[in-house]
């Protein structure tokens, strides 16, 4: 599903992400882990297209995308939440959900104007579309709620269901669970592994490693911008690099 090949990004004389090679199989659970700084969110913002690598190539299903625009991008598969949860915060969940299959429609000034067919057709499909993703996440009873009176769970939800809007087969997720409580944080791996259960492809940055652990099925260690190691959960808490560098001894020895 995501191929990367000696991937680097500069800013001025600082290697944000320094050549990483890695792979992501489909319909898997990807994790990055690594200390503040390591270069995490700017590999995802490499992959999603916000930043154009200094050097190496990024394939999406074998379709190089290093140089391509963040909505060819998004159009080819690849669906994105970010650490901080922006929504329209005065419109319902239901109207922030419909931007997201706007990706997928054609209608333009001139089918505005004249209150087209085409119009009418895509406006319908971008509504069924976010009803069906607000299902998926669970929140169909909060479709008429503004985002301003919703929990900080429940927009971590409505995210997830933005990007899913957009027909992707690939997401990228920068810190799912960041701010919600444990039991919270057990109902979004759940929704993962339910992204799983539907055909996606998952990668994920996030900080809270008994999460991690429990459900990735590979996970990519980066620290000031390079890749330390990859593996599976038990070949990541048993590599002695990855424990000094980010585990910690206490880590360790709990494993």
């Amino acid at each position: 599903m995501l191929k990367v090949e000696n991937l680097t990004k500069m800013f001025g004389g600082l290697a944000a992400v320094n050549n990483i090679s890695v792979e992501f199989e489909a319909n898997k659970i990807n994790a990055i882990i690594g200390p503040n700084g390591a270069g995490k969110s700017t590999f995802f913002n490499l992959i999603s297209g916000a930043h154009k690598p200094t050097s190496g190539r990024i394939l999406i299903d074998g379709t190089d995308v290093s140089t391509m625009r963040c909505d060819n991008i998004a159009r080819l598969g690849v669906g994105r939440t970010f650490q901080t949860t922006t929504l329209f915060e005065q419109a319902t969940v239901l109207d922030n959900l419909i931007v997201g299959h706007r990706l997928r429609t054609k209608s333009g000034l001139w089918d505005v104007l004249i209150n087209s067919r085409r119009l009418r057709r895509e406006e319908k499909e971008s509504r069924d579309k976010a009803a069906e993703v607000l299902d998926f996440v669970g929140l169909s009873h909060l479709g008429n709620h503004f985002i301003a009176d919703i929990t900080q769970e429940q927009r971590k939800r409505v995210a997830f269901a933005l990007a899913l809007a957009t027909d992707p087969k690939l997401l990228l997720l920068d810190e799912p669970a960041a701010g919600v409580n444990p039991d919270e944080t057990e109902g979004l791996a759940e929704l993962m592994n339910k992204m799983i259960r539907h055909g996606l492809t998952v990668c994920l940055i996030e900080h809270k490693m008994d999460m991690i652990m429990g459900m990735a099925d590979k996970i990519m260690v980066l620290d000031h911008g390079e890749k330390i190691a990859e593996g599976t959960p038990a070949e990541i808490k048993s590599n002695p690099v990855v424990i000094e560098a980010y585990l910690g001894s206490d880590h360790d020895a709990a494993a």
